[in-house]
């Protein structure tokens, strides 16, 4: 076969085989259908199908192929960080700053704080097993903390849509903690980030980038909302590449290129729609590529206590957070634990996270796996664990309306 069709053969697979899980498996529930797809993209890996079938695995998944695969990947997912970080709403936050600081930061701080004590007993084992070639310690062990922390915006909708909360009050608030929550994980990334030998040409890119924000909002702002998106894609592609050049990473550069763009310059039945058609159309090949990125090195058996030392801490912290938030404030029985299980979720943003420091080659791909791992066990425990937990809350708030 020649690479274009060896291409659409690894599609075919991409396309089929998670969708055909998740209907016929009637999994819905428990996960939608891009943890479905993510887990899809593990079993496709190296480390389950290429050590099973390593022939066919080398067939399927070559330098060509992969590399195809890597470019539609990197592009979908670009529009989609842009996307979320245009709809973060922080003149919401600000309207209900204190309740959103007091709860976003506790939200965020407790399950980072856990999550750097398990980054730091990860390092005591296994020496060079988990931290990657090119990180300090204070870069590892930060990078895991915040990935322990991190909420899966995209994710907590589609959830919430699912629960029927979105648009109610409760879902308002959770909206307004996690948009804070999204902001300040850009800000430790970049922060990670940072190369000292190349800080000159980071500061250099966000000065420029200063300047070019405020001459496009100036110039979205006039435009008919037709030409945003065109326009709005052209400043993507190049806040991304100024961001590369800079050594940040072009994730960073998508995110920034999103949340300096109003939401109401955009139609929301079509930003809604165009996110469902990336999770649709391109974004299973990113997580088929996720997959292909998963390593066992640390052997199997200590990748899987990782993956569950790190949950535990993220699920603790993220709850223990929330609780003690909603005593500080006064909410009601039952609220704190189901804002907390649903910031816990984790999933595709974390996944974003986890891929950048496994490029910029701070966490090896045995950490990279057990983050993945820990990822999916959070999202695929949300809804079960939340239902019953939100029909209690809300049959409270009706009795005492």
């Amino acid at each position: 076969m020649g690479t274009t069709e060896i291409f659409l053969l690894a599609m075919l697979i991409i396309l089929t085989l998670p969708w055909l899980v998740w209907r016929l498996g009637g999994i819905d529930y428990y996960a939608p259908l891009v943890v479905v797809q993510i887990i899809a993209g593990v079993l496709l890996g190296p480390g389950i199908l290429g050590r099973a079938y390593p022939e066919y695995y080398r067939f399927v998944f070559n330098p060509q192929v992969t590399g195809a695969l890597n470019g539609i990947a990197w592009w979908s997912i670009m529009i989609f960080v842009m996307i979320a970080g245009v709809e973060l709403d922080l003149k919401q936050a600000w309207a209900h700053r204190r309740e959103s600081l007091v709860t976003a930061s506790l939200a965020l701080g407790t399950p980072l704080a856990c999550g750097c004590a398990a980054a730091l007993a990860m390092l005591g084992v296994i020496e060079g097993a988990w931290k990657g070639g090119h990180a300090a310690d204070w870069q590892f062990v930060l990078g895991v903390g915040m990935s322990c922390a991190v909420t899966a915006l995209p994710i907590l909708i589609l959830l919430m849509e699912k629960l029927e909360i979105l648009r109610a009050p409760i879902g308002q608030r959770i909206l307004r903690y996690a948009s804070l929550d999204d902001v300040a994980i850009w800000g430790v990334l970049a922060l990670i980030l940072l190369d000292w030998t190349r800080v000159g040409r980071q500061l250099g890119f966000l000065l420029g980038f200063a300047v070019a924000a405020w001459l496009a909002r100036k110039m979205m702002a006039r435009l008919d909302e037709r030409d945003r998106w065109p326009a709005a894609l052209i400043w993507l592609a190049a806040c991304a590449f100024g961001a590369d050049w800079s050594g940040l990473h072009f994730m960073v550069g998508a995110f920034l290129a999103g949340v300096v763009m109003d939401a109401h310059w955009f139609d929301r039945a079509r930003m809604d729609g165009l996110r469902h058609n990336l999770l649709l159309t391109l974004m299973p090949v990113y997580f088929l590529s996720t997959g292909l990125r998963t390593g066992w090195e640390g052997g199997g058996a200590a990748v899987f206590l990782a993956a569950g030392l790190l949950l535990a801490a993220s699920v603790a912290g993220k709850l223990g957070g929330v609780h003690l938030a909603g005593r500080i404030l006064g909410w009601g029985p039952g609220e704190a634990s189901v804002i907390g299980w649903l910031l816990q979720t984790k999933a595709l943003i974390m996944i974003i996270f986890s891929n950048i420091l496994l490029d910029k080659g701070i966490i090896t791909s045995a950490t990279f796996t057990a983050l993945l791992l820990m990822a999916i066990a959070s999202t695929m425990l949300t809804t079960p664990v939340v239902a019953p937990k939100l029909r209690r809350v809300l049959q409270l708030v009706g009795k005492a309306g």
